[in-house]
């Protein structure tokens, strides 16, 4: 009988929202070639997300596998937008429970490839055992994912490095000369979760055999899916309408990383001393039980009522960013959201906090794509007067390349070639190896 063309493909990305909808927009891509997805996760992230246009419905099946109990977790943990940074182990050894319910899955569907996140460090064998093709693919830059080390090393040897101080070097690994390092206070919260916790494999452990372990690796460099937005779009287009082009400050910081009382003070002083219009997404950190507003200094918000907002729910960023008004993305320096920022021509003030966060910044610094709001490399802290200066007029206009970004992360017709070229690798590897059988 001759084999269908169209490939079978299990997508099975980590509990977070910035993996999760990349995972389902590289998804739709395939789908849209006709391929059959079936996209795996838990049933409140598979709710979380927006349904596929209908006429991807029958080639996409959303695929909800309850998520096993830990003790620690909250019973209605499922994303790490709903635990402090600290519990994140954790979840993961939650996510590793999923191994089970996923090797019976894939032996009863027999996809053809498998396209999973790092976590996944136990799926590429398991794979390799059912025939399956893996792909990893990475919503992290290159330069992360060198900064992390060799796979070999890391899957073998392991990461020596477990010091806060061992990660604000180059490693011994990189050739070349190179600016993409930690600071002190970037890195101080990973090592310490890492410490608390050691009864799992760490994160670089994961990283090793994801990378290391894969028939493919797939870097992300094309802008991820925008939600639908609806009444809350309109208000928030009417207020920017109304602002000059490129005058706007779009402030968004992620949702993992947790800012201080002080943190956000300073962050409020110097959006007002800047007199620049803003519009803030600040949501509390994941495990608070503090409102976030009541940390914003005393009558702030009165005081800057006319000059910006302090939007308190999931915003739609992809839009702001992409509207006219907007000029200027303090950004937390996830690469998610740097993609986003560049694509729109962006200027992006660097605010790193967590994870590959800071790797990004001095990549993106030592390119001249971005500024960096000067923080003492210890403990982070920074001041009000800082972050007004950084916003000022001459000290963006300083800052030319992100203009000239625009035109490669920004020109869809490349991403869509670059993405199609991808697709093709599958087609290609799965007619390779039908012919091997």
């Amino acid at each position: 009988m001759e084999q269908s063309s169209k490939l079978h493909i299990v997508a099975f990305p980590w509990l977070a929202m910035g993996h999760l909808i990349p995972f389902l927009r590289f998804s739709k891509i395939l789908a849209q070639r006709g391929h059959k997805i079936y996209f795996v996760s838990t049933p409140r992230n598979i709710d979380r997300l927006h349904r596929s246009p209908q006429k991807l419905s029958s080639n996409i099946s959303l695929i909800s596998f309850p998520l096993p109990s830990m003790p620690g977790l909250p019973p209605s943990a499922e994303n790490t937008s709903d635990i402090p940074y600290s519990k994140q182990q954790l979840l993961k050894k939650a996510f590793d429970l999923l191994e089970q319910q996923l090797t019976t899955f894939l032996q009863s569907t027999k996809p053809d490839w498998v396209i999973y996140d790092y976590p996944s460090h136990w799926l590429p064998s398991i794979a390799a055992d059912l025939g399956i093709s893996t792909a990893f693919f990475s919503l992290f830059t290159a330069a992360a994912l060198t900064f992390v080390g060799p796979p070999s090393m890391l899957m073998h040897d392991g990461d020596s490095r477990s010091a806060a101080e061992d990660f604000t070097v180059v490693p011994k690994w990189v050739p070349f000369e190179s600016n993409v390092m930690y600071r002190i206070h970037e890195v101080t919260k990973y090592v310490e979760k890492t410490k608390e916790d050691e009864t799992g494999p760490n994160d670089t452990v994961r990283f090793g055999f994801a990378v290391g372990k894969a028939d493919l690796v797939i870097i992300r460099s094309s802008p991820e899916l925008e939600p639908e937005c609806g009444r809350e779009w309109a208000y928030i287009k009417e207020w920017l309408d109304k602002k000059e082009a490129e005058s706007v400050v779009y402030v968004a910081l992620g949702t993992e990383g947790a800012l201080s009382q002080e943190e956000v003070s300073e962050l409020a002083f110097g959006l007002e001393k800047s007199r620049s219009p803003f519009f803030w997404a600040l949501k509390s950190s994941p495990g608070s039980t503090q409102n976030v507003l009541e940390m914003l200094p005393d009558g702030f918000e009165e005081r800057v009522k006319h000059q910006g907002i302090i939007y308190k729910e999931w915003a739609p960023q992809v839009k702001i960013l992409g509207h006219k008004s907007v000029g200027v993305f303090l950004t937390h320096c996830g690469w998610n959201s740097v993609v986003e920022g560049l694509s729109f021509g962006r200027v992006l003030i660097m605010f790193p906090m967590l994870n590959d966060q800071g790797l990004n910044a001095r990549l993106l610094q030592g390119k001249n794509l971005g500024l960096e709001i000067p923080r003492n490399q210890l403990d982070g802290a920074f001041t009000s007067d800082s972050v007004a200066e950084l916003l000022r007029k001459d000290k963006i206009d300083g800052s030319p390349n992100t203009k000239k970004i625009r035109g490669l992360l920004g020109d869809r017709d490349r991403n869509n070639q670059l993405a199609a070229a991808v697709v093709h690798y599958l087609e290609e590897g799965r007619t390779s190896r039908l012919q091997a059988c």
